[in-house]
């Protein structure tokens, strides 16, 4: 199998989905460690403030469609590496899970072979599953053996709930008790979660995509944190945080999928019938699996993570003291 190389700092990098919230973290951390980013993005004007996350000339935007083979093809071009975060949680218009997740994420590592290169990063997700009732989990699987029948060195990095700065789920909650005397806890919240740091993901894909852990082979890896939270324990903790009293309110399961079935029609929506089947099953790492210890990585309690960024969310609006 071919082996992947350990990258010299100028090398260049291209991340497909580095305007996303996993991905402007990748970006940042690899800009820093010193290499040269190119950010492939559909929309590139929305991707300029990027470039402040490193030195002059040193990430570059370029337009790229992940369904569109050229687009990909011309992104990839002089690149030494290159890393998938392109994700969707729901589907709109052209931007569907099949032809995103599934076909996108195999598309850019054909690509990716096609110029030898070796060292690739895909990001998907903890609870990939081609038995899945969920399209979502249905998806991430098939891109998964897609990319790994492609591109044989390629690491497959499959982190639970992603949570830090700009994050879509407690910012999300967050906002959402500004305005709501109760939250809802879908299933009674008894579904177990395993949320990790996007700092420490990060970190992840440099080690696995820059091939600086000699002991990190091609594979799959699953990315949690140290601690394992039910719904209601991270509702709980974020109450805490933000210095809200908030009732936290049991939803059937029945109930939620009537409202999802609605919702599912909104630009944004809060829930759809696809995101409750994932709700029903737990999101832990698989005993056994490699992970942060096999890349030489420690983890971050995400509790440490949540004061820097939810203070906006507490009546004050002011960050807590420290010491």
């Amino acid at each position: 199998m071919a082996q992947k190389l350990v990258l010299q700092k100028n090398a260049r990098i291209t991340v497909f989905g580095g305007t996303g919230f996993v991905g402007r973290h990748i970006v940042r951390r690899l800009a820093k460690a010193g290499y040269q980013i190119r950010v492939a993005t559909r929309r590139p004007n929305e991707a300029l403030h990027l470039k402040t996350g490193g030195k002059p000339g040193q990430i570059e935007i370029v337009q790229a469609n992940i369904r569109d083979d050229a687009s990909v093809e011309a992104a990839l071009e002089g690149a030494d590496a290159a890393i998938n975060a392109v994700g969707i949680l729901f589907e709109t218009g052209k931007q569907k899970f099949a032809t995103v997740q599934a076909q996108g994420g195999v598309r850019v590592a054909k690509a990716a072979a096609a110029k030898k290169i070796k060292n690739f990063v895909h990001i998907s997700a903890i609870g990939a599953d081609a038995q899945s009732a969920s399209l979502y989990a249905q998806s991430k699987a098939a891109a998964e053996n897609g990319v790994m029948e492609a591109l044989p060195s390629a690491h497959i990095l499959r982190p639970s709930i992603v949570v830090g700065p700009e994050d879509d789920f407690f910012n999300r909650f967050a906002g959402l008790a500004l305005v709501a005397p109760a939250l809802p806890l879908i299933g009674g919240g008894t579904t177990r979660y395993q949320p990790v740091s996007v700092f420490d993901v990060a970190a992840a894909v440099e080690a696995c995509v820059c091939g600086t852990q000699a002991n990190a082979p091609a594979g799959t890896y699953e990315l949690g944190g140290p601690d394992i939270f039910t719904f209601k324990q991270l509702m709980e903790l974020l109450l805490a945080e933000i210095g809200r009293n908030r009732l936290l309110v049991p939803m059937p399961f029945l109930a939620a999928r009537l409202i999802a079935s609605v919702a599912q029609f909104m630009p944004k929506p809060l829930l759809t019938p696809d995101q409750l089947i994932l709700l029903k099953s737990d999101n832990l790492v698989t005993e056994g699996a490699m992970g942060f210890v096999r890349l030489g990585l420690k983890t971050t309690p995400i509790a440490a993570l949540l004061p820097d960024y939810l203070w906006r969310f507490r009546p004050s609006g002011k960050k807590p003291n420290k010491g």
